[in-house]
């Protein structure tokens, strides 16, 4: 309570007082001036002087994810995303202790609502919901919404946003330099006292997100679909959006328990870059990050998912156009394989000159598009997924069979050199591009101290894609993308004559 109390004082007086890519490019990455920090509470700090324009980049990733989440709770994270942007007890609100007294009665009203859908009482359940809107109403007349983002506007943020994955979450914002402590002492009051205010008007803004990214897409309910079959132990197979019927029986209160219990500073990784004074920014944050307390580690994602002993087979019908997508199981990020497999991805589909897009695009013409990734996270066994569109009057088999054959042929003759060097180019032109920017390369060192612990290891990475061999390739493909191995998912068109 007393750090609260002080860095309220500390965020109000703040609130109402109001290198250059040449360079990075000639610095080995390795070689780069980071100073990484530990508080004695378990947050650790990347922090990177790169002299130039006068802003810097913000992120900060907690390892907190939709892997972490059981069924009856999917799409928390997510719907955290989105909350954490609603304010604090010291931002968005006019009256604190008014708005506060508001929203036992929410919750409460809510209970009864899910109580009375169990029981079918479909009258009672709408008077229900009417009241928690009342509720929200009079609650409105106490808060500034979206005050968290203007106050960081109106100091001449940029790129104000987030992003909630498999196996994280992460805030991120650019802001001029002479007001970096705005920053530290918003993010610390973020991280001490949110308060999840218009929750159930949320909710229902991540229920429609889920809709329209889903339910009435049908791109994104063959990929909900292929994930799921493909991953039936794993909760890689689980929405990171969630299911419908969670998003609709979560409260305030299970997403503010969920809060204290994970999003701790042991579980953050804050990543800082650009034109800064290293010793200020780690002063700032020992002053405002030290006192906030540790939560607990999320639960170990004890699940393996078991090995797939047959080609699985799902159909989705679909008014609209058909779609394919293949997925092999292959090995973590983190193995010592996945940099052959990110050389054989792009091999596929990087670009025009690659293998399917030559193939399937520009020389029969049985697609319209062809897309390859690995995911849907690093930290567990991916999926090497291929997506198609076949071309009319091809068909989904028919494209398949071509993809199939491109495939052997790959896993017989390899490779060519030229296929080599032009991915290798492709990697040396990335490498340059991921540091141009400050906030790329703060994403770079988080996610690379995340996955390994060692921010040096996402620049030790392009060296290990630039070893991969044409054998490395070929062995790779010859041993994950078997049939026996292989998931294979369609959109059909639905046939109007039925």
């Amino acid at each position: 309570m007393t750090a609260f109390r002080n860095i309220s004082v500390i965020l109000i007086a703040l609130l109402t007082s109001s290198l250059q890519a040449l360079e990075a490019q000639q610095t080995p990455g390795e070689l780069l001036p980071v100073r990484q920090v530990t508080l004695d509470n378990g947050m650790r700090l990347v922090i990177l002087r790169r002299p130039g324009a006068p802003t810097i980049s913000f992120t900060v990733q907690f390892n907190v994810g939709g892997v972490n989440e059981r069924l009856g709770t999917t799409g928390i994270a997510h719907l955290l995303e989105h909350m954490l942007f609603k304010g604090t007890t010291s931002v968005g609100t006019r009256n604190i202790e008014a708005e506060l007294e508001l929203y036992p009665w929410m919750d409460s009203t809510h209970d009864s609502l899910v109580a009375a859908r169990a029981r079918g009482d479909s009258v009672g359940a709408l008077e229900l919901s009417e009241r928690i809107a009342q509720l929200e109403d009079s609650a409105a007349v106490f808060i500034e919404s979206n005050e968290f983002d203007h106050v960081l506007t109106r100091a001449g943020a940029r790129g104000l946003n987030a992003t909630t994955t498999s196996e994280s979450t992460v805030y991120f914002v650019d802001l001029p330099s002479n007001r970096a402590e705005l920053w530290f002492a918003l993010e610390a009051d973020r991280m001490l006292n949110p308060v999840f205010r218009e929750f159930y008007a949320e909710r229902d803004v991540v229920a429609e997100e889920r809709r329209m990214r889903v339910e009435v897409n049908p791109a994104g309910a063959l990929a909900e679909a292929h994930l799921a079959s493909a991953f039936r132990m794993h909760p890689y197979g689980v929405p990171v959006v969630g299911y419908m019927a969670d998003l609709q029986v979560m409260s305030r209160q299970d997403v503010e328990r969920y809060y204290r219990l994970y999003y701790g500073p042991n579980n953050a990784i804050v990543g800082i870059v650009g034109d800064l004074d290293p010793d200020q920014i780690e002063a700032w944050a020992r002053k405002y990050f030290a006192a906030i307390p540790n939560a607990e580690i999320p639960p170990v994602v004890t699940a393996v998912e078991p090995s797939q002993r047959g080609e699985r087979r799902t159909e989705l019908e679909w008014d609209a156009q058909p779609q394919l997508q293949i997925g092999w199981h292959v090995p973590a990020g983190t193995d010592p394989d996945a940099p052959s497999l990110a050389i054989l991805s792009s091999l596929l589909t990087g670009g025009r000159t690659s293998r399917l897009y030559r193939s399937l695009v520009l020389e029969s013409r049985a697609a319209t598009a062809v897309f390859s990734s690995l995911g849907p996270g690093m930290r567990y066994p991916q999926l090497l997924q291929i997506s198609a569109t076949p071309r009319a009057p091809h068909t989904t088999m028919q494209l398949e069979e071509l993809i199939y054959e491109e495939l052997e042929l790959l896993i017989q003759e390899g490779p060519t050199d030229s296929e080599i060097e032009r991915v290798r180019n492709q990697i040396s032109a990335g490498s340059v591009r991921r540091i141009q920017s400050n906030i790329g390369l703060a994403f770079q060192l988080v996610e690379s101290v995340s996955l390994f612990n060692d921010w040096r290891e996402t620049f030790r990475y392009s060296d290990k894609l630039r070893a991969v061999t044409a054998d490395d390739v070929m062995r790779i493909a010859r041993t994950y993308l078997t049939r026996s191995n292989r998931t294979v998912t369609t959109l059909i068109k639905t046939d109007d004559s039925k």
